[in-house]
């Protein structure tokens, strides 16, 4: 009997403060103790989860390293791809303008049969200005053809193989074209330099020449057909005690750029040098 009333004492006291408990809980009484513990856990959770994490960076990382590296290779690899592509396109894009543009000039001048041919080579020196075409004897090529593009005349056909030729350019020291300007309606001689400037000599001195003035190819001497486009006077040197005037010519083509030109195959040059007569001593 005494056994039992203190257990039953106990088991009382424990249910009392069971409920007890339960009742601040629903009271909201232990809300601060819990966000304090629930924030413990969460902290403790996450410091765990940071370590875990660098440490499977640590194992992983040298297997993703290798495989970033060899996606970066295959990348490069593309991306040099497609930009060969590109530069592709933009060439042929271009050379597709030229022919373009090559073929309106035709229709414009349908007087002159034409060869097309690449520049394929130019000459090292820096003294000389010559180009080297894929067109030779085998089609037609021969020694003293002039040779343009759209924009105008670049020169004649100064050396002849089967499948090759070498053009003198206008701007060769050596180069010597007779022309014209068309607004001073006067003739002059074209003359190239080392530096590949373009220079007019022989203009008399009482001939009014402009910057501005075209200048075409005149035909006198046979060496070029007449009326050839050769550019503009960019300014003009005059002196009271020279016998004549001297000019400086913008060109209308861009030599450093010739890609595609025009071979004038039905022009046969004359050569005036048997009735040029010959001084005596």
């Amino acid at each position: 009997m005494r056994n039992l009333f203190p257990r039953t004492l106990q088991t009382t006291i424990i249910f009392l403060v069971v409920g007890g408990i339960m009742a601040l809980a629903l009271g909201g009484y232990f809300s601060s103790a819990s966000n304090v513990f629930t924030g413990s856990l969460i902290n403790v959770q996450a410091w765990f989860s940071a370590r875990y994490m660098a440490v499977q960076d640590f194992f992983t990382s040298p297997r993703d390293m290798a495989s970033l590296r060899q996606r970066n290779a295959e990348l490069e690899g593309e991306v040099a791809e497609l930009q060969a592509q590109v530069i592709q396109l933009q060439q042929e894009v271009g050379q597709t303008q030229v022919l373009a543009a090559l073929v309106d000039f035709i229709r414009v001048r349908p007087e002159n049969e034409y060869a097309a041919a690449a520049v394929i080579g130019r000459d090292p020196s820096p003294f000389l200005h010559y180009v080297i075409i894929n067109r030779g004897s085998n089609e037609g090529i021969l020694r003293g053809m002039p040779v343009v593009t759209n924009q105008g005349l670049i020169g004649r056909v100064d050396a002849v193989i089967a499948d090759a030729a070498r053009v003198q350019l206008i701007t060769d020291p050596a180069a010597s074209v007779n022309v014209r300007l068309q607004n001073a309606e006067t003739e002059a001689s074209l003359v190239g330099s080392v530096t590949g400037d373009l220079n007019l000599e022989m203009i008399p001195q009482d001939i009014n020449v402009q910057p501005g003035d075209l200048v075409l190819t005149s035909g006198l001497g046979g060496g070029y057909p007449p009326d050839l486009i050769i550019g503009q006077v960019v300014n003009v040197r005059s002196r009271d005690f020279d016998l004549f005037q001297q000019a400086t010519v913008q060109p209308v083509v861009d030599f450093n750029r010739l890609e595609i030109v025009l071979v004038i195959v039905n022009f046969k040059p004359v050569d005036f040098a048997p009735l040029v007569p010959v001084p005596t001593p």
